[in-house]
C-alpha cells in the first residue's frame, strides 16, 4: 500500500522560513543599529556581514529545535503529524534484504562482535530469513584481511542456518566506501529490493531492522529511510559528554528536521535502509574536476546521494523515533577532530554542487548548511578578530568631537548599551534554549531513563558547561581545517581510533600549543588596551588558554568511570541496556574465532563446512545490476553521464 505524503508540508515550510526571516531581520538590524551609531567604517561593515551569515544560521537551528520540541512534546509523528506510532513490523520475508557492513582496516574483533550482536538480535525476531549479511572489506593490510576472512568464516558457521553471511574483499579499494557499495550493487544488487548500510562501529536491533525493511516495502516511493544513530559505550569523559548530549537532544532536533524537510531529508551514511534500484539508478557519483581537496572523489558522499535520490523522484525520509540504532564515536578530542577534518573537506566540496541542475532546493540548503557547520568557525573567528581590531582602535585613538570646520556643537559618541545587552541575550537564547527544551522533554517524558530527575538536571548542567569550555577549541580546529582545505591541503584516509585512551601530555601540548599561544597574546592585548572588551571575550580566551589540559583531562577513562558510578551523564542504553548491546558486551568477552556452541544463541548444529572456507564466503551466483555514473551538470562542468568499467573484486 502506498503511503501518503506528509500533511501540510508546504504550509509547514512557509511558516518555518517566515519565522526564520523575521527573526534574522530583527537580529541583523539590531547589530546594524549598534554599529552605525558612530558611523560605519569598513571594519564594522565586514563585522556586520559576518554576523548576518552566522545569525541566520543560528536562527535556522533555533526554529528547528522549536519545531522538534512541539512535535515531541505533543507526541506527534513529524511525517504525518498524527499520533506517534512505532513503525510497522509487517514484513514480507519473500522480498530479500541485504545487510551490508563496509569495513576498511578496522579492528577485526570489534567489527565481528558488533556484526554478530546485530545478527543475533535479528534472529530473535523470527524474520531473519528475509536478510542476507555481507561483510564488504576494503582493507589494504593483508594481515587484517586474513583475520577478517577467518573471523567471517567462523561467524558464518555460528549464524547458520538462520542467517547467511558473505565476505568479499576487494584488491583495489577504488572509490573508497562509495566504490565498495557500488561494487556490491553491480555484482548482487538485482537480488535485493533494499539494503541496510551499517558502519564498522554500528550496532542495530533486530526489530529496528525489520521495521525499516517493512516501511520500505510499504512505500514504493521511498528511496531511503535514515534513523538517528545514538553514540553508546564510551568510557572517556569526552565520549560520555558527547553521547549524553546526542541522546538528550538529537531525537528532538531530528524531529524538527523531519517536520519541515518532509521527503527531502538527508542521509548520514549509515544506519539507514536504501532501495537498491533507486541507489543504482541515481547514485553513481562522478569525480569532481580538479585536484583534491576540492576536486577528485566526493568524500562526504552521503549528502550527495540523498540529493540525487530526491532528484530522481524518490523520497528520502528521516525517522526521528528512538530505535535501537547505535554507533561508536572517537573517544577523545584529538581523534574527534581528525574525523571532523575529513568531513570538513567533504562538506566544503558540496559548495561546488549547490547549483547543480535538477536538485531540490532543500538539498541545496543541506549543502550550504553542511559547509557552514565548519566554515562557521572561521567566520566566528574572523568576526571576533575584527571586533578586537575595532575595540583596540577605539581604545587607542582619541575621540574627535569636532569633525568639521566651524562646527558649533560637538558630536558626542553614542553608546547602545541596552541594545548590545539585548542582542547578547538573544544570541545566548538562540544557543541555549533548544538544549533547555531537550532537557524539558526528557524531564517530563523519560527521567528514569537518565537516572532520575536530579541526576538528569546535574548531567545537563555539566554538559552545557562542557560545551562552553570546548567550543573555542573546536572553533580553532575547524577554522584551521577550512583554511587548510582552501590552501590545497588534502586529508589522508585512515580508519578511526575508537578505543578509549588517555591522551599523553606531549601529544596534547603539540596539538594545541599554537591555539594556547594565540589565546594568551589575544587576551593580553585586549586586557591592556580594551579591558571591557577583554571580559566580553573571556569565555573564548579561557577555552583556548586551557586547551592542552582540556584535551588531556577529557580523555580520562578514570574520570568517565567516576561519573558513571555516580550516575552522571548516564544514558538510557546504560540504565536499561537493550538486548543487542547485552549481546555485544557478552561477545566482546569471548574469543574472536569461538566455536558455534560458545555463542549466546542456541544455533543449530551441522553447519556446512569445506577445507578452508574460501568457497563459502561469496554467493554462488551473481545478480548484476547496471550502475552508471550520473550527471551533475553545473556551471563548473560537473557532468557527462558515462558508463563505468568495473573490475570485479577478489574472492
Amino acid at each position: 500500500m502506498e503511503s501518503q505524503g506528509p500533511r501540510f508540508l508546504r504550509l509547514r515550510q512557509v511558516v518555518f522560513f517566515i519565522l526564520v526571516a523575521l527573526s534574522s531581520y530583527q537580529g541583523v538590524y539590531m547589530m546594524f543599529d549598534i554599529l552605525r551609531a558612530n558611523g560605519l567604517n569598513l571594519t564594522e561593515m565586514a563585522i556586520l556581514v559576518l554576523f548576518a551569515i552566522m545569525f541566520i544560521w543560528l536562527v535556522v537551528s533555533f526554529w528547528n529545535g522549536i519545531a522538534g520540541f512541539l512535535v515531541v512534546a505533543f507526541k506527534r509523528d513529524p511525517w504525518s503529524l498524527k499520533r506517534e506510532q512505532p513503525l510497522s513490523e509487517h514484513l514480507d520475508t519473500s522480498r530479500p534484504i541485504a545487510l551490508l557492513m563496509p569495513v576498511y582496516n578496522e579492528d577485526t574483533a570489534g567489527v565481528i562482535a558488533g556484526l554478530e550482536a546485530t545478527c543475533l538480535s535479528l534472529i530473535d525476531t523470527g524474520k531473519a530469513e528475509a536478510f542476507d549479511v555481507y561483510l564488504l572489506s576494503d582493507s589494504t593490510d593483508p594481515e587484517i584481511a586474513e583475520a577478517e576472512r577467518r573471523a567471517a568464516l567462523a561467524l558464518r558457521r555460528r549464524l547458520a542456518p538462520h542467517l547467511t553471511l558473505y565476505y568479499r574483499h576487494r584488491k583495489n579499494n577504488v572509490g573508497r566506501k562509495v566504490g565498495n557499495l557500488a561494487d556490491f550493487c553491480r555484482r548482487w544488487g538485482k537480488r535485493y529490493e533494499s539494503m541496510v548500510i551499517i558502519d564498522a562501529d554500528s550496532v542495530m536491533g533486530g526489530r529496528t531492522l525489520v521495521r525499516l525493511a517493512a516501511t520500505m516495502q510499504a512505500d514504493p516511493q521511498l528511496g531511503l529511510l535514515q534513523t538517528v544513530p545514538l553514540p553508546v559505550r564510551s568510557r572517556t569523559l569526552f565520549g560520555r559528554f558527547l553521547q549524553f548530549a546526542a541522546t538528550l537532544y538529537s531525537p528532538m532536533l531530528a524531529a524538527g528536521q523531519s517536520a519541515w524537510q518532509g521527503g527531502t531529508a538527508n542521509y548520514w551514511g549509515h544506519n539507514a535502509i536504501i532501495r537498491v534500484k533507486a541507489f543504482a539508478e541515481q547514485c553513481g557519483l562522478p569525480t569532481l574536476p580538479g585536484k583534491p581537496p576540492l576536486g577528485g572523489d566526493i568524500l562526504s558522499h552521503d549528502f550527495v546521494e540523498a540529493a540525487m535520490l530526491r532528484r530522481g523522484g524518490w523520497r528520502v525520509r528521516l525517522h526521528a523515533g528512538i530505535e535501537d540504532s547505535y554507533e561508536g564515536l572517537p573517544s577523545n578530542l584529538i581523534e574527534f577532530a581528525k574525523r571532523d577534518r575529513r568531513w570538513c573537506q567533504g562538506n566544503l566540496q558540496h559548495l561546488r554542487l549547490v547549483f547543480a541542475s535538477g536538485l531540490h532546493w532543500i538539498n541545496r540548503l543541506h549543502f550550504v548548511f553542511g559547509a557552514l557547520a565548519y566554515a562557521a568557525s572561521l567566520l566566528w573567528l574572523c568576526m571576533l578578530a575584527l571586533s578586537t581590531v575595532d575595540a583596540l582602535r577605539r581604545a587607542i585613538m582619541p575621540v574627535e568631537f569636532f569633525n568639521e570646520g566651524y562646527q558649533l556643537f560637538p558630536e558626542w559618541p553614542q553608546s547602545r548599551v541596552l541594545m548590545i545587552a539585548s542582542l547578547l541575550v538573544i544570541t545566548v537564547l538562540l544557543l541555549v534554549l533548544p538544549k533547555f527544551l531537550g532537557f524539558v522533554i526528557a524531564l517530563f517524558q523519560r527521567p528514569r531513563e537518565f537516572g532520575g530527575s536530579v541526576k538528569l538536571f546535574l548531567s545537563a548542567t555539566l554538559e552545557i558547561a562542557f560545551s562552553i569550555l570546548i567550543a573555542p577549541l573546536m572553533m580553532a580546529f575547524h577554522a584551521w581545517f577550512v583554511l587548510s582545505v582552501l590552501l590545497g591541503r588534502t586529508v589522508s584516509w585512515s580508519s578511526q581510533a575508537r578505543e578509549g585512551r588517555l591522551v599523553p601530555w606531549r601529544e596534547a601540548l603539540r596539538r594545541t600549543a599554537f591555539i594556547t599561544l594565540v589565546g594568551f597574546l589575544w587576551g593580553a592585548l585586549s586586557y591592556i588596551y580594551a579591558p571591557l572588551f577583554f571580559w566580553w571575550l573571556s569565555p573564548v580566551l579561557l577555552g583556548m588558554v586551557i586547551a592542552a589540559p582540556l584535551v588531556r583531562f577529557t580523555s580520562s577513562l578514570v574520570a568517565g568511570d567516576w561519573l558513571r558510578r555516580h550516575g552522571l551523564l548516564c544514558i538510557p542504553a546504560e540504565i536499561a541496556p537493550p538486548k543487542v548491546l547485552d549481546y555485544l558486551a557478552e561477545l566482546e568477552r569471548q574469543p574472536l574465532e569461538r566455536q558455534p556452541e560458545q555463542t549466546l544463541g542456541q544455533l543449530a548444529e551441522g553447519t556446512p563446512e569445506d577445507e578452508d572456507g574460501r568457497d563459502m564466503l561469496l554467493p554462488e551466483k551473481e545478480y548484476p545490476l547496471h550502475m552508471p555514473i550520473q550527471s551533475l551538470s553545473a556551471p563548473w562542468g560537473l557532468g557527462g553521464s558515462r558508463p563505468v568499467e568495473v573490475e570485479h573484486s577478489s574472492d
